[in-house]
């Protein structure tokens, strides 16, 4: 039922922005005074082993979806070898309106690109890539930070990666 919920609501808000408009107004962020960390890239694009990560909900078909019954999100990440082709990829994720980028999943996850990139040695190499869900609420930020972050920026460093590239949803 719930899931049903969030995708009349993800609808409704496409099909009245000013509605969708109003509803995002009460989580705007207030500007925090801090310093953004920042790793200065060295060496050349063509020297860059570099990792996709994205809160689009993408994932591979034989892969477990997101769960989309926790209100507050699922906070799990799931991993896209950087062979995967976007047949092998799909979406779960019932907060956005996603079916452009279910009839190309480049919209949200530009593998094709980086691949091509890849092949061209444009970039060494693409490596691993990432995916969340977004809408991550409540106890599930803490795990998010303490838990899936760490375990994920451990996995890009073993895996040589150099840099990412973030995709929101």
């Amino acid at each position: 039922m719930r899931r049903t919920f969030n995708q009349l609501g993800a609808w409704l808000y496409r099909a009245m922005p000013g509605l969708g408009q109003r509803w995002a107004k009460r989580f705007q962020v207030q500007a925090v005074a801090a310093q953004i960390p920042w790793t200065p890239l060295h060496g050349t694009l063509a020297q860059q082993r570099i990792s996709l990560i994205t809160t689009g909900g993408v994932h591979l078909r034989t892969d477990p979806v997101f769960d989309m019954h926790d209100p507050h999100g699922d906070p799990n990440f799931r991993l896209i070898p950087a062979t995967a082709s976007p047949n092998d990829l799909m979406i779960t994720h019932d907060y956005y309106d996603h079916r452009d980028a279910d009839r190309d999943i480049n919209i949200v996850l530009p593998i094709s690109h980086f691949q091509q990139l890849a092949a061209r040695g444009t970039i060494q190499s693409l490596g691993p890539c990432y995916s969340f869900m977004g809408h991550i609420t409540d106890e599930h930020i803490e795990t998010l930070i303490k838990q899936t972050a760490p375990t994920i920026a451990r996995n890009l460093r073993e895996a040589g990666v150099t840099a990412a590239v973030l995709t929101p949803a």
